[in-house]
């Protein structure tokens, strides 16, 4: 019985390190996502579950990245329970989304945040955007024709 005891340790121990040499090479060789589809994952993560919040474009600018790319920063800012965040995301890959050129800066806009850290935000998703289109244009007024006032005259002091 000894000896079949020893069978099924001994085949069990190769199983296990069977199992962890193949969880090893795996961890190894996977294939890891960039930087790019990790950001993609965020946006998407923040257009579905991120809250509202209103905010301000600051400005669009450009930076020199350290590769030489040169990256399209739109810098924004918005107020969460009294403390105001200013925070920046990178547009450059979404050319097909939002037009650098139209974005204006002191204009409002609508920003979606993580609720347990509020750091995490985006402006512009492939899905959403908080941009606006321009303000809001309101219908001229009319003005009714002018009320007469010369019985008012009379109930001024010194007149009369």
């Amino acid at each position: 019985m000894t000896l079949y005891a020893n069978a099924w340790v001994i085949g069990a121990a190769a199983v296990l390190g069977a199992v962890l040499l193949a969880l090893g090479l795996w961890m190894v060789f996977r294939k890891r996502p960039t930087a790019e589809e990790l950001e993609r994952a965020r946006r998407l993560f923040l257009a579905h579950s991120g809250r509202l919040v209103d905010g301000m474009l600051l400005d669009v600018c450009e930076v020199e990245a350290e590769d030489g790319r040169t990256l399209t920063m739109l810098l924004y800012s918005y107020r969460i329970g009294g403390v105001d965040y200013e925070s920046s995301q990178d547009i450059t890959d979404m050319r097909g989304v939002v037009d650098a050129l139209q974005v204006r800066a002191g204009f409002p806009c609508s920003a979606r945040y993580q609720p347990g850290n509020p750091h995490n935000s985006i402006v512009v998703a492939e899905e959403w955007s908080g941009l606006r289109a321009g303000l809001p244009v309101f219908p001229a007024y009319e003005d009714p024709d002018p009320i007469d006032m010369i019985h008012l005259d009379s109930l001024r002091p010194g007149r009369g």
